[in-house]
């Protein structure tokens, strides 16, 4: 058995005040590069043309289950603080051995 643990967020981030794509693009660039310094892959996946909306997926890998999703919890309070008017997370976690991988 494998110890190697992967988790992906779907983070669905609103922009009210942004009024443009460069606007949404500035807010979206910290929280790109905040969720890579905590060790994400990250991407924008939906919602690329319209200004006030974006969906990022970030990825995470960890060598046991308990401290990723620790660390999953800390990413999400960073985000429910970063954004009061509403961020909306959907969070999968799995094992290597889940994803039939080989050992």
């Amino acid at each position: 058995m494998s110890n190697a643990f992967v988790a992906v967020l779907l983070i669905h981030l609103h922009f009210p005040e942004a009024e443009s794509l460069k606007a949404k693009r500035s807010e979206l660039a910290p929280v790109r590069a905040h969720l890579d310094k905590l060790g994400g892959a990250v991407a924008e996946v939906d919602h690329q043309d319209l200004w006030q909306r974006s969906t990022l997926a970030a990825a995470f890998v960890a060598g046991s289950a308990r401290r990723l999703d620790d660390h999953l919890d800390a990413v999400e309070g960073w985000l429910d603080a970063r954004f009061e008017q509403g961020v909306w997370i959907k969070r999968v976690l799995t094992s290597w051995d889940d994803l039939g991988g080989i050992a």
